[in-house]
């Protein structure tokens, strides 16, 4: 019989096989010839408690181990174990009938010897007047059961024309005794007897063929057929007797089979549920008369659970055929589904009985279920797609034709709004079409193909951020490079408001809506998925890690998006669209050569970026309401991004530090006021972080050594910070048109306050020492 086996018993089995070679160590003293039992014992009887401990759970392994072994070789042999109790069966059949044969033979030849034994005392006692005289008394006796002889053949033919077979059995059973007794007596002749074991065993296999019959029609039902079986049974053809109970069962409900009649308009859940109930009804029925008539004989076990489970694949073959593989085509997850719960609502109810079938048709249907799965993905992300081709890149609330999703009784009208996200058409769309994948996915858990299903929308939400960097301008150059992007046509996201709104489409999704509808896939949110208290709680645990690595994995994708967006931002500040820089040695090298002209304002450039940071979190603002995290995240990358090249655009510090002119104290100035002016802006806006701090501050030093290089004196030459601090402040003022800040004063709750908090002249110091 088939049964489920714990996570303790492998564990166990795992540890035992560990120790497998030290098992065998210690058993080497107990094979040795000179072992003496009473020194082994006397030598051990000193242990202590933690040796006596280590000695129990060796001796805990090694049964373990035994049992584990024990229980491999008898699956590893099951199927020969069948054929061989099969073939010993019919042996034992075989012998029976040789016996009888010899039997047979024997009586017959005893007979004869008989005989002429008789003949020769007639002869020598030709008178025979005194020998007739003592046997008066036994002709009664002889001539009473020749008469039974006569008329007991009649009496079982008439017993088996009217088909009382308890009463048959009965005379079979006592002629059974005559014929034992008559050999033990020798009260029968060899004739006689032969003629009376032919009779009994010839009748005997008419009632046999009578009852195999009647087991074989498909109106015997119920106490008839047990009753056939059971008599078969007590006729000794026991096997025979069980394959007819199995394959009757198996004709009624075939013959019941054929009104149901699927056809491509018919529900496919109907149809499951019927046949459904037809199979396994069938299953549970065999299973309690085989229990009831032939008890708990592995033999009987074996073979009533080879035949359930070959009912089992057919019913799955026949689902499959009729009702999953037109859903799984079509990617009709729902329908697949639910025809997958209701095959397994049937068949867990024969594990009461004893049958634990549900682990065959998880298998049978597994493959239609995943090809369900993939073609409802690739819907997604076609349909995604197509929306994405005319996507005017433009936030909005959710139309309200959409599909109203169940929400919590307890949740007002009011408060309606909060669970309400602002997204492009195509990110709508994206989101309302997992939502609806993720409510079909409760079968998903019991098929282990949770993971897969996070892996597939994964998949799904890599592609649509592929076509979301595909809108970015400037983007065609990095196609090859981006997976599952094919012939898709994407619209331009013109306008830095259009752009941004991408990332927040990505960043909605992976933050929020994706990992909150994959909470579903978590057994405590499947109303369906019922087990005990323990397996909840330990597929909970074990589920949570994989989805916490799922996200990371979404955070990634959105990564991508994020620093393709900064890098061509970036670029678009540093180069022209001739493919000149902006950002060059020679604009500070230069400067010592105009003194006259020089005006104390940040650079160009970094005006420029100022402006694009100041213009884009004003746009971030109005997306990332309530999420201004993300908002402060990307402009702390933008800004690392443009730093980040400035550090490690090497022809720019070939011409710094090994030029044909030196960086003069005037260039020193304006570059060290060009990097204040970053930490000033960013510090104000709240998005300096300590690696643009880091940054900023090995720049420095850089240009500092370079400047130290030429025999002058850096900190001779730059003016206090406070300088550096006013020139910033009325610059950031200017651009911004925005009042100044009242002392300089600024939010100390700022994320970013500890490390605003940090002067450049940290650098200062730095290079002093």
């Amino acid at each position: 019989m088939a049964t489920g086996k714990s996570s303790r018993s492998r564990s166990a089995v795992s540890s035992a096989k560990d120790n497998g070679p030290k098992l065998e160590e210690g058993l080497n003293p107990f094979k040795s010839d000179k072992f003496d039992a009473e020194s082994y014992v006397q030598s051990n009887c000193s242990l202590n408690d933690k040796e006596i401990k280590q000695l129990c759970t060796y001796l805990v392994d090694l049964k373990k181990a035994s049992a584990e072994e024990m229980r491999r070789s008898v699956y590893a042999n099951y199927a020969a174990f069948i054929r061989t109790s099969k073939e010993i069966s019919d042996l034992e059949g075989e012998l029976s009938s040789i016996r009888n044969l010899l039997s047979t033979q024997a009586a017959l030849i005893h007979g004869l010897a008989e005989g002429v034994h008789i003949d020769s005392l007639s002869i020598s006692n030709s008178d025979g007047f005194s020998v007739n005289a003592t046997s008066d008394s036994e002709d009664k006796e002889i001539s009473d059961l020749d008469k039974w002889l006569v008329e007991f053949p009649d009496l079982l033919d008439v017993l088996l024309a009217e088909r009382r077979v308890e009463e048959a059995l009965a005379a079979l059973d006592e002629g059974e005794r005559v014929v034992s007794e008559a050999k033990d007596l020798k009260s029968i002749n060899p004739s006689a007897l032969l003629s009376l074991q032919n009779s009994i065993a010839e009748r005997r296999q008419k009632l046999a063929d009578q009852l195999a019959e009647a087991a074989c029609q498909p109106s015997t039902r119920g106490v008839e057929l047990r009753a056939s079986v059971s008599a078969l049974k007590k006729l000794g053809d026991g096997p025979h007797a069980h394959s007819l109970l199995l394959n009757a069962h198996q004709q009624r409900y075939q013959y019941n089979m054929q009104s149901l009649r699927p056809s491509s308009t018919s529900y496919g859940g109907a149809y499951t549920a019927a046949l459904a109930q037809l199979v396994f009804s069938a299953v549970a029925q065999a299973a309690s008369d085989s229990l009831a008539i032939f008890g708990e004989e592995p033999a009987y076990t074996s073979e009533l659970v080879m035949w359930a489970t070959k009912q089992t694949e057919a019913f799955a073959l026949l689902v499959k055929r009729h009702a999953l593989a037109s859903s799984a085509a079509a990617g009709g997850l729902r329908a697949a589904a639910e025809c997958v719960q209701i095959a397994l609502g049937h068949c867990s109810l024969l594990e009461a009985r004893g049958l634990a079938l549900c682990p065959v048709l998880l298998k049978l249907f597994r493959p239609s279920v995943e090809q369900a799965l993939d073609a409802n993905l690739k819907r997604i992300q076609e349909s995604t797609a197509a929306l994405a081709a005319a996507d005017d890149w433009v936030l909005t609330y959710p139309p309200t034709s959409n599909r109203q999703t169940s929400r919590p009784s307890s949740i007002s009208i009011s408060n309606t709004t909060a669970f309400q996200h602002k997204l492009t058409s195509s990110a709508h769309r994206f989101n309302l079409m997992v939502q609806d994948f993720f409510e079909d996915v409760g079968p998903l858990l019991s098929m282990q193909l949770g993971g897969q299903a996070l892996e597939g929308l994964f998949q799904v939400f890599n592609s649509y951020v592929n076509m979301l960097i595909k809108a970015l301008p400037g983007s065609m150059e990095e196609e090859a490079s981006l997976e599952d992007s094919g012939n898709k046509i994407v619209r331009m996201a013109e306008t830095e408001a259009q752009q941004i709104a991408l990332l927040a489409n990505a960043s909605l999704l992976a933050d929020e809506l994706l990992p909150r509808a994959a909470m579903k896939l978590s057994p405590i949110n499947q109303a369906a998925y019922k087990d005990d208290n323990r397996r909840r709680t330990s597929e909970r645990q074990n589920r949570h890690p994989e989805q916490r690595e799922w996200r990371r994995r979404l955070v990634g994708s959105v990564d991508r998006l994020k620093d393709t967006f900064c890098r061509q931002h970036a670029l678009d500040l540093i180069f022209t669209e001739e493919g000149d820089s902006h950002l060059t040695a020679d604009m500070y090298i230069n400067m010592d050569g105009n003194a006259e002209e020089v005006e104390w304002i940040p650079s160009l450039i970094f005006q420029e970026l100022f402006v694009k940071l100041n213009r884009m979190a004003n746009i971030a603002a109005d997306m990332f309401v309530g999420r201004e995290r993300f908002a402060t995240l990307l402009l702390m990358r933008l800004t690392e991004t443009v730093v980040l090249w400035l550090s490690e655009d090497q022809s720019f510090w070939d011409d710094i530090e090994e030029g044909p002119r030196p960086l003069g104290p005037l260039g020193l100035q304006q570059f060290y006021l060009d990097m204040k002016f970053v930490v000033c802006f960013a510090s104000h806006g709240r998005y300096l972080s300590r690696n643009l701090q880091r940054i900023v501050n090995e720049i420095i030093t850089k240009a500092m050594a370079a400047f130290s290089a030429t025999g002058m004196d850096p900190y001779g030459e730059l003016p206090e910070d406070e300088w550096f601090n006013d020139i910033c402040q009325d610059a950031m003022e200017r651009l911004s048109g925005k009042p100044k800040e009242i002392n300089g004063e600024r939010d100390l709750n700022s994320p970013t306050a500890s490390v605003s908090a940090q002067s450049i002249s940290s650098v200062r110091s730095h290079s002093s020492s």
